[in-house]
């Protein structure tokens, strides 16, 4: 069975078919969901489709992108969601600087990546970390929340191998998806080459994502077999132990699953 790391079904591109897609994803092999949040009321919704289906759980947090979603009132609603048992993660909080240049802006998003890094210490709760154009910072930050005991994943992974083995030494996850299937992801290629497996979590990020040959559409967690199968190739090994050795480490780090 799948454990499925990252999702986004609160997105609007599932609006015509959600109920129905979530309904079969059992029947498709997909054991386990984690619903991200990435705005605020993105992780509101996280948590009642965690309350809907048994199978799927939720991670709340503010996306760097989506910070203006941010106060002390916001704040403090997520420390009272992160009370809940379907909540298994802080997620999805980091930095962004691909979009927002501005020195100012961008100390705004460490500023409130450093405040929900708080929050999953407090809770107790693994982190789900978005990092685009921002590898220093974002490794830095991150060799502080290990040393406060934090743990997590680097979703989406798209830096270097080498910046991969110091997440790995520092006990983090890689969150590998449909970009691993691209024609030119050759530096995610080289990573799966050289962490180990123990350090790789399945997710999609869809709706966005999906892995060859429905690259540019929409995506979804029964997409996930062809991550596996990509992955499998490159380290040559089962299928069955990508899908089984993915789903321990998933367990592993959302303790909270059942």
């Amino acid at each position: 069975m799948i454990f499925e790391t990252h999702a986004h079904y609160d997105d609007e591109r599932f609006d015509s078919d959600r109920e129905e897609l979530l309904a079969r994803l059992p029947k498709e092999n997909i054991e386990t969901v984690i619903n991200v949040g990435a705005t605020f009321e993105g992780a509101k919704r996280s948590l009642e489709f965690a309350h809907q289906y048994p199978y799927i759980y939720a991670a709340i947090g503010v996306h760097p992108s989506e910070i203006s979603d941010l106060s002390e009132s916001t704040l403090a609603e997520l420390y009272e969601m992160a009370k809940d048992s379907k909540v298994v993660a802080v997620g999805e909080i980091g930095l962004d600087y691909y979009w927002d240049k501005e020195e100012e802006v961008q100390k705004s998003q460490r500023d409130w990546f450093k405040r929900q890094l708080t929050m999953a210490k407090e809770t107790n709760l693994p982190v789900i970390i978005h990092s685009r154009d921002a590898a220093e910072d974002t490794l830095q930050m991150m060799k502080a929340a290990a040393a406060d005991g934090i743990k997590g994943v680097i979703h989406c992974y798209s830096y270097s191998p080498e910046i991969a083995q110091e997440y790995v030494k520092l006990g983090y996850y890689i969150g590998v998806g449909g970009v691993i299937t691209f024609k030119n992801a050759r530096k995610l290629v080289e990573t799966v080459e050289q962490i180990p497996l123990e350090r790789i979590l399945l997710e999609t990020d869809c709706p966005y994502m999906a892995p060859e040959p429905f690259r540019g559409m929409r995506n979804d967690s029964t997409y996930i077999p062809y991550v596996i199968e990509r992955i499998a190739k490159i380290k040559q090994i089962t299928q069955d132990e990508v899908m089984v050795t993915t789903r321990e480490n998933a367990r592993k780090l959302f303790s909270r699953v059942k």
